[in-house]
C-alpha cells in the first residue's frame, strides 16, 4: 500500500455537503459523478496531497443509504492506493482478512476498487484503489 488515497464521508445531501466542505476546505470539488452500480453520487475534494470523497445515496437500500440509516453521517471508509490491486487482495486474504470483493470493480474517479470487511479491520471499512489504465 502506497498511501491513503482518500477518506470517504457518507452524507445525506450532496449539495449541502458540497457547500459545507467548500467553505471548510477553501476549494470547490474537482469532480462529481454517479456510480449507479453502488447507488451513490460521489463528490471529490483535493487539499494538497489529500482527497475527501463525499458519498450520497441515490437509494435507501444502497450501501450508503443503509450506512446512514444505521450510523448516521460521518466517515464511511479509508481508501489506500495500491499498484496491483489483485495481488494486494490475494495477500490480504492469505493474511486472514475477509474480502467483501474478491475481484476489483470499477469505482469513482477512474479507479478499480475492492473493499475489506470491517469485521477484520477493527471496525474500519477499508477500500483498495488502483488507477484504471486508459484504453
Amino acid at each position: 500500500m502506497k498511501k491513503i488515497e482518500h477518506l470517504g464521508i457518507a452524507v445525506k445531501d450532496i449539495k449541502q455537503a458540497n457547500a459545507l466542505y467548500e467553505k471548510l476546505l477553501g476549494v470547490p470539488p474537482y469532480k462529481q459523478e454517479e456510480v449507479s452500480s453502488e447507488s451513490v453520487i460521489t463528490s471529490f475534494f483535493k487539499v494538497g496531497e489529500s482527497k475527501i470523497e463525499l458519498l450520497a445515496s441515490t437509494n435507501e437500500e444502497g450501501p450508503i443509504g443503509k450506512f446512514i440509516a444505521k450510523k448516521g453521517e460521518g466517515i464511511h471508509h479509508v481508501a489506500f492506493d495500491v499498484d496491483d490491486i489483485e495481488a494486494e487482495l490475494t495477500r490480504l486474504e492469505k493474511e486472514g482478512f475477509q474480502l467483501i470483493n474478491k475481484t476489483p470493480k470499477p469505482g469513482a474517479d477512474n479507479k478499480l476498487v475492492a473493499f475489506i470487511h470491517p469485521k477484520t479491520t477493527n471496525g474500519v471499512l477499508v477500500e483498495l484503489c488502483q488507477e484504471r489504465t486508459k484504453e
